[in-house]
């Protein structure tokens, strides 16, 4: 790192430390912990995801900035309470890597990319167990933080690991028409008795159980669940605010419409873009 980049950092951490102060700081970072910081934390990464998604470098680089500064954020609280500092965080994860990458850093082979990950997992399953950890699954190590669909396929991952997996997509795609039957029947028990928690419970289960087989599905079709969800949304998005502006210029508004007249808008603005195509 150039001077420059030294210097940068010992900004960020002498701001960050400012912002932090009793005497004169900022009321809003003082009465912050890391409870109420979390949520800014993982919109943050999601910004980032985002400026990737739609090529923006400009933003990027400013999203990168205020992801680095949750790490800034999360490490001063700790250092106030004498748990730890920036400098270790940034410690801990150099010899991370190194420890992570002996065909890099040491005389390790590796034969390719495959290899590496499994080499990359049983370097973790080793640090586990240094922590004292004896959870002895190959489910071992998936996260309860991060998001669940992220969650679900590393799940479907470690247990394809051990042979547990569907042998393609096909299958997959069967499993699907089955879950969406049973999400139709307890739509349908649900409908029967609004007032019954079982049912309710009992839907909200089949749904899940629909979501999982769904992220399997694009886990057999190398397709990224959460790029395919974010296309999507913004799909939707991008139809909607069309529908928007096509009801405003003939003088009216979708709330002030029936649903047909909205489908039939909808309908128009999927007609346009594929006449663009």
């Amino acid at each position: 790192m150039s001077s420059r980049g030294h210097r940068d950092i010992r900004r960020l951490l002498d701001i960050m430390a400012r912002l932090r102060d009793p005497e004169g700081g900022c009321p809003w970072d003082l009465e912050q912990d890391f409870a109420s910081i979390a949520p800014f934390t993982i919109e943050e990464a999601y910004e980032v995801a985002d400026a990737i998604d739609r090529g923006d470098m400009d933003g990027l680089r400013e999203e990168l900035g205020d992801l680095l500064l949750q790490v800034v954020f999360h490490s001063r609280m700790a250092e106030e309470a004498g748990h730890f500092a920036f400098h270790d965080v940034v410690a801990a994860i150099c010899d991370k890597m190194v420890s992570r990458h002996p065909h890099v850093f040491g005389d390790a082979d590796v034969e390719d990319a495959a290899a590496q990950t499994r080499q990359w997992e049983e370097h973790k399953r080793r640090e586990r167990e240094a922590r004292g950890e004896r959870d002895a699954s190959a489910l071992a190590g998936v996260s309860r933080g991060m998001p669940e669909w992220l969650r679900a396929v590393k799940l479907q991952d470690r247990a394809a690991r051990t042979g547990f997996d569907w042998p393609g997509p096909e299958p997959v795609i069967d499993k699907l028409c089955e879950e969406i039957g049973e999400v139709r029947a307890e739509l349908d028990a649900v409908d029967a008795d609004p007032g019954d928690p079982a049912a309710r419970g009992r839907l909200e289960e089949e749904i899940g159980d629909l979501l999982f087989v769904t992220a399997n599905l694009a886990r057999h079709a190398r397709v990224d669940v959460g790029s395919a969800l974010r296309r999507a949304n913004l799909k939707f998005e991008r139809r909607f605010r069309a529908m928007e502006a096509l009801a405003a210029a003939e003088g009216t508004s979708l709330p002030a419409l029936p649903l047909e007249a909205q489908e039939a808008y909808w309908a128009r603005v999927k007609r346009e873009e594929g006449r663009r195509r």
